[in-house]
Parts: C-alpha cells; structure tokens; sequence
C-alpha cells in the first residue's frame, strides 16, 4: 500500500495515440494503469492498479477490437506477495528478500487468441534496440513492433517526445524525434496502411 515496483513511465505515448485514433475516426478504449493524464470523454476508459487486472481487461475486450496496440509499459514481474500494510524497516536487519513471479504476457496472448486483432507491440529498450524488438516481434507473433530506446533521456520515458522505429516482418518505417501527439499520428499512419493491407490480401 505504501511502496511498488514500478518504472517511471508516464502514459502519455498510449494516451497520445488513443487521441490521435479518435481524431482519425476510430472508437477508441483505453486499458489505463494508474496514470495522471485526462482523456476526451468520448473515449472509453477502463481503469486498472496491476498487470493481471490489465490481462483480463486486455482479454475482455477481444470480441469487438480490430486493432490491439500494446503500449503500456507492464512490469514482467510483480512481487509473490503483497502485504496489506506498510512493510516496516526492521532495526536488526539490513536486507530484505522479495520473491518475483512473471506477470502474464498480455500481448502474446492477445496475439494467440481465436479471434485474433492485428497486434501491434511496443520494444522499450536500453541497448540492441532492433535485434530485441525483431525478436519480439517473432516470438510474439506480432503484426508490428515499435522499438524505442529509452536510454536517450530526450525521449520515451516520462518525456513529451518521443522516436520510434517501427518494424513488421519485411518493412522498417522510422519515425524521427518529435512531440508525442505528432509520433502518435505518424504511427497511427503505419497501422492503417499495413492494417488495410493485411485485410485486403486476406479477402484476395
């Protein structure tokens, strides 16, 4: 109740796409974290504290999405246990010992469920952005991956701005620095073309 494991992610990359799909004409819901952002009223909003409730929430949600993006920067891990008051500095004791266990792969299992949207992740990285983001975006069975290295205090995390290289499984698309909202709609541009593409070789 006092204090998490947590990363300093602020949200505003997801909620700037979620308002760049708006004004593009999609209905839009967001599956939030507990973020301090405001969105327009006219997109749903699901509120969530923790990675398993953004699992279920991501999993609901199935029956009426065409198009998954994953940008919330889930933890992999969360802690066994979790106390239901302050876990209090122990005078004769210098450590202290927290088990970990994997919280669901929210993607994946978007990405393999029987009625499958196109998926589009996200690859936060600090070094070999592309070799890992390539890699998830085979493991994973994504339809597009947007790699960016937050080791670059000027962009990702906790930033207005942001750049992204955006992979599927024969194109790179580059989106260079710039402000959030104006990366969402670049990458928003991608989406819908390769989107609209899959569809219509799919109804070939």
């Amino acid at each position: 109740p006092v204090r998490y494991i947590s990363n300093h992610s602020s949200g505003k990359m997801g909620f700037s796409l979620a308002e760049a799909a708006m004004s593009m004409g999609a209905s839009v819901t967001v599956i939030a974290g507990p973020v301090n952002l405001s969105l327009s009223s006219t997109i749903k909003r699901l509120n969530v504290k923790s990675a398993v409730e953004m699992h279920q929430a991501a999993l609901n949600s199935l029956p009426t999405t065409d198009i998954f993006i994953a940008c919330a920067a889930v933890a992999d891990y969360r802690a066994e246990q979790v106390q239901n008051e302050k876990m209090k500095k122990q005078a004769d004791n210098d450590t202290i010992t927290l088990t970990l266990v994997k919280n669901p792969d929210i993607i994946a299992d978007v990405a393999s469920a029987k009625k499958r949207p196109f998926c589009v992740g996200f690859a936060a990285e600090t070094n070999d952005v592309e070799a890992y983001a390539l890699g998830k975006l085979k493991r994973k069975n994504l339809d597009l991956i947007a790699a960016n290295d937050v080791s670059i205090g000027t962009q990702g995390f906790n930033s207005d701005n942001n750049a992204l290289t955006v992979f599927s499984k024969d194109k790179r698309f580059d989106i260079t620095l710039m402000s959030k909202k104006e990366v969402a709609i670049q990458l928003l541009k991608i989406i819908s073309s390769e989107y609209q593409s899959r569809y219509q070789s799919h109804m070939l």
